[in-house]
């Protein structure tokens, strides 16, 4: 599961790594330390002098209030730097203040980075070091059908977190990284959650209705009945109306699944007005106390403008609770542009992703809540009753990062 993108992210984490390791090399020269060094005082003695207050005052100015966002910050180093015989060759005293901007996040300077480099042995990451890695991260995150407005904000956020982070020299940098990307992964797909068994719970006493659409051979109609065995195993009363009257076996299709599974089905002829099917099982359903409607429609392109005007209508009739979008979550951005425009018909509720065991890329998963801002429900895992996995956006991050 999910193995081109592992393979992906782990290229982006080589890449961030080796251009470490050669800023690590660089730095560590004699030359660079006491150049940093060298740097470093002179932002520190070469400066501009600053007035006092009083001086301000008698000039006929007005001293600044002191800002609470500022810190000031007195450091006092002494360093000292050695040749390969272990022997101190230059040793200076440093005293430096440095107002820290409490709003904005801090950009280490040469000071801070002469500091990191000599006494911490560390490196500091800037946004020159992260410019090529993050280029290969959102070339990765698109290859694996990623939407655009998905990477961006994966890339930035990733950029956020890694900026001004200090890398001990020799320390692998993997687990910084997958740390960012984690994060990044896991706030996209934690949009909008929304608990279905929380929701059909607090029906009590009422009839759930709940419409599925999407296109054909995605799995819909098997998705309706893995979602009636669900029910059926919390202790719920289910009907299933066959309301894809357009597709030739699909009623008949629908039935099996129902026998199977002990489901009452309301069904009319082949041909017959969808929404009519669908009203007359919800008064069915309300008459005899079920506890959730789950009405099937055909399976249609979201470019068929006649058929998403006729879903329109079975919405409005069916008045449904919930609005259910079914799609392979192997399409990749091909499902996540049908769930955008099925949005834009009809107000839907969330999204079931079918044949995630056979997803490589993961990019449809990641994608398609941010982009429709409604959660993603379930995912189909397999082609059994009991196949249907609860939404677990940590359980799906940690898929993408085991081993």
């Amino acid at each position: 599961m999910f193995g081109k993108l592992k393979e992906k992210l782990q290229g982006f984490t080589k890449s961030l790594n080796k251009t470490i390791d050669e800023k690590a090399v660089e730095l560590d020269q004699p030359e660079m330390v006491g150049e940093e060094l060298l740097l470093a005082e002179e932002i520190i003695t070469d400066g501009p002098e600053v007035e006092s207050a009083s001086e301000i005052q008698e000039a006929g100015g007005e001293p600044e209030e002191e800002k609470d966002e500022e810190e000031v910050i007195i450091t006092e180093e002494t360093v000292a730097i050695k040749d390969d015989n272990g022997d101190v060759v230059v040793e200076e005293f440093i005293t430096a203040e440095i107002v820290k901007d409490k709003s904005k996040k801090e950009k280490v300077g040469f000071f801070g980075r002469a500091k990191a480099l000599i006494f911490d042995r560390e490196v500091i990451l800037d946004d020159d070091d992260l410019e090529g890695p993050l280029m290969d991260l959102q070339i990765a995150l698109l290859e694996s059908d990623l939407a655009l407005s998905v990477t961006d904000a994966i890339v930035a956020s990733v950029k956020d977190q890694l900026s001004g982070t200090r890398k001990k020299f020799g320390k692998n940098t993997g687990n910084i990284v997958e740390e960012a990307l984690r994060k990044a992964i896991l706030d996209v797909m934690s949009a909008n959650v929304f608990d279905f068994d929380e929701f059909i719970n607090s029906k009590k006493g009422q009839t759930a209705h709940v419409v599925f659409v999407g296109i054909n051979g995605t799995g819909k109609t098997t998705s309706i009945a893995k979602i009636a065995n669900r029910l059926q195993k919390q202790g719920k009363t289910v009907t299933i109306a066959a309301g894809d009257t357009f597709r030739a076996g699909a009623i008949d299709q629908i039935q099996i699944h129902a026998d199977r599974l002990g489901v009452k089905t309301i069904r009319h002829q082949e041909g017959s007005d969808p929404a009519a099917v669908i009203y007359d099982a919800l008064q069915y359903s309300k008459a005899h106390k079920i506890d959730v409607l789950l009405s099937d429609t055909a399976g249609r392109m979201h470019t068929n403008v006649n058929l998403m005007a006729q879903l329109e209508k079975i919405c409005r009739v069916g008045m449904p609770d919930l609005i259910i979008f079914v799609d392979e979550a192997t399409a990749g951005n091909d499902a996540v542009e049908r769930a955008s425009q099925y949005a834009d018909a009809v107000p839907i509720s969330g999204t079931i992703l079918t044949k995630l065991d056979a997803d490589s890329k993961g990019g449809a998963a990641i994608s398609i809540a941010y982009i429709t801002q409604k959660p993603i429900l379930f995912f189909g895992i397999g082609q059994n009753y009991d196949d249907l996995m609860k939404f677990d956006p940590v359980w799906f991050v940690n898929k993408i990062f085991e081993d």
